[in-house]
């Protein structure tokens, strides 16, 4: 994994713009700590952070190849599963190698199919492919999304990058938020292929963009088609677990040590089976990673979505699979103190511990590996949060986890002032996007209309829950330059998943029991029964008085940006009630909210375009 850069102007000259681009790339420094580059020509600069996971000697970026007259330079970022036997059809049309890395296989596919290279690849991808003769910028991103690219065009000139950050490096680009991105934030409903900031955006999962000097042209390569599912139950797990196995036996692909996050729950236990098999046959030894908090067992309150503790289970499997296996355990401490990792990592308000204490483990692992095995996907694959059993859920108008991040209750924003609420229509912002999400579903015909709902509940997880998660997981990962890797999101195994029936889906009667079965064969059989049990959280009081604190100050400092943004009675109220910050309530807190949203509008000096 690795962070990207570039910057093209087709009527001005680069030459001399070194310095910039290295900037923009500067930046992503974390992201790509083992290297970096720059290349520049008279309209294109483009620039590479590199983390060293494959071909470590001759795999450096930006790579540049010339095929007599033409000229093809490219900085990528990601992981090609594929590469090889990609590498070995180019070498049957003529194509000669030079290295050993992916990066020179994606540079052959382009020149070999042109801007039809991304039907052919399988993996987690995000580049920028220059062509000098053709004076044209590829841009494209993975199938689902995986790794992030967000662009701008500034006059005649268009920039890219791996985060917001590169871009805001520009002198370009500022730091300006309109009404519609400032609603993304405070209502954590993103619009696909939007980029927060005024005039920036983010390639959508599974596109790619043509941009020349006569302008730019948006392609869809990919994306979920319905149809009947004719395949029997057996052969459906059967297909499952053999599209697994290939997918884990491809992703552990590294010339670095590689692990697997282990939870103990389903989709992390049976990916860490299956590498564990893999990696007996080389005679090596898996090693395996969980989370857990001081005092977890004491302060542990069962909730819908934390039904259970994950130590008893990490053991169990553990035990079971013979892996090597570490818990890093947290301090209440160290979660306070990385709570604005998340936002300088995003480059605006998320979420608090839930993301900073994901951070926290992969700082953890990276001191004895540089690439994991993650479960992100499998749940909005395979419906297993509790959202998809829910009648009202089911029965409902609005994205069903919105009460997780927003808090319960009827008006869960009231903390908000009501300018700011006239002003960003958070409730109409929510609505709108609501409705865009449940227009894009690709409908089946003659489809029963419990069986429709049901499909736009997974349209609706996959496409704009789902991004929330890979963001995260990406942000995370790269801030401590970690690569994670995530076998449920093979393109392959989404589109195959997604028109299975529902019945077929809940096979056994629980949740996910088509993916339990597939993995019958390789996990005890208490380890497939257990239920659903989400990212674990540290339910400790010290925490949230802590965050609580913090929050105070911030209302007691009469120059806090955040104030105009508050109705200040209630808001200090809510921050003093003793549930305001109570993990588990929520997937973030009021306190966690008002310290990154002061910390974003102070920090990045945003200018507010309401």
């Amino acid at each position: 994994m690795c962070g990207i850069a570039g910057w093209i102007d087709w009527q001005g000259d680069l030459s001399d713009q070194g310095a910039i681009i290295a900037q923009m790339a500067e930046t992503l420094q974390q992201r790509g700590p083992d290297s970096h580059g720059h290349w520049v020509s008279r309209h294109a600069a483009l620039a590479h952070q590199r983390l060293i996971v494959i071909d470590p000697l001759t795999g450096g970026q930006p790579m540049v190849y010339q095929d007599g007259d033409r000229t093809y330079a490219i900085t990528y970022n990601g992981e090609m599963y594929n590469f090889r036997e990609l590498r070995h059809e180019l070498e049957g049309y003529g194509h000669t190698f030079r290295t050993r890395s992916d990066t020179e296989v994606l540079l052959h596919a382009y020149v070999e199919w042109g801007e039809a290279c991304v039907q052919h690849l399988n993996g987690i991808f995000a580049f920028g492919l220059w062509d000098e003769q053709k004076q044209q910028l590829l841009l494209a991103r993975d199938h689902v999304g995986v790794k992030s690219l967000y662009y701008a065009h500034r006059g005649s000139a268009i920039l890219f990058g791996s985060e917001l950050k590169a871009l805001l490096a520009h002198p370009l680009v500022k730091p300006e938020v309109d009404a519609t991105g400032l609603a993304e934030i405070l209502t954590f409903v993103r619009i696909p292929g939007s980029g927060i900031y005024r005039n920036v955006h983010e390639l959508r999962p599974g596109h790619m963009l043509i941009c020349s000097e006569q302008g730019t042209r948006m392609s869809r390569y990919w994306s979920l088609r319905s149809a009947p599912h004719t395949d029997d139950l057996y052969t459906t797990a059967a297909h499952i677990r053999g599209l697994l196995e290939d997918t884990v036996k491809h992703q552990l692909i590294a010339d670095v040590p590689i692990v697997t996050l282990l939870s103990g729950g389903l989709d992390s236990s049976g990916l860490t089976a299956m590498a564990a098999k893999e990696l007996q046959h080389e005679g090596r030894e898996l090693h395996t990673y969980s989370i857990d908090f001081v005092n977890s067992a004491q302060h542990f309150q069962s909730t819908p979505l934390h039904p259970s503790l994950d130590a008893p289970w990490v053991k169990r499997v553990s035990e079971y699979l013979g892996t090597h296996h570490h818990t890093i355990t947290l301090e209440n401490s160290a979660l306070v103190e990385s709570l604005l990792v998340p936002l300088h990592a995003h480059d605006f308000p998320t979420a608090g511990q839930m993301t900073s204490s994901l951070y926290l483990l992969f700082q953890a692992m990276k001191q004895d590996a540089t690439v994991a095995l993650s479960g992100e996907a499998a749940d909005e694959v395979f419906g297993g949060y509790p959202w998809f059993h829910s009648e009202a859920a089911l029965s409902g108008q609005t994205f069903p986890w919105t009460p997780a991040f927003l808090g319960p209750g009827k008006n869960p924003l009231a903390w908000l002032s009501a300018d700011l609420l006239q002003k960003v229509q958070l409730t109409e912002h929510i609505d709108q996007q609501y409705r865009a999400a449940i227009a894009e579903v690709p409908r089946l015909e003659g489809e029963d209309p419990l069986a429709a709902r049901r499909r736009e509940m997974f349209y609706l997880n996959q496409t704009r829950f789902l991004p929330f998660l890979l963001e995260r997981k990406d942000r995370m990962s790269m801030a401590t330059g970690f690569e994670a890797r995530v076998p449920f999101c093979d393109y392959r195994l989404v589109e195959y998943a997604w028109n299975i029936p529902w019945e077929m889906k809940m096979a056994d009667d629980i949740e996910k029991g088509i993916l339990r079965r597939a993995f019958a064969s390789v996990l005890p059989e208490d380890v497939i029964r257990r239920k659903k049990s989400a990212y674990p959280n540290a339910q400790n009081p010290l925490y949230e008085k802590a965050t609580r604190e913090w929050a105070l100050n911030i209302l007691h400092d009469p120059n806090a940006p955040i104030h105009p943004f508050l109705d200040a009675q209630v808001v200090r109220a809510l921050v003093e009630s003793t549930d305001a910050g109570v993990p588990g309530i929520g997937l973030v807190s009021l306190p966690e909210r008002l310290i990154q949203i002061n910390e974003w509008l102070d920090t990045y000096q945003i200018t507010l375009a309401l």
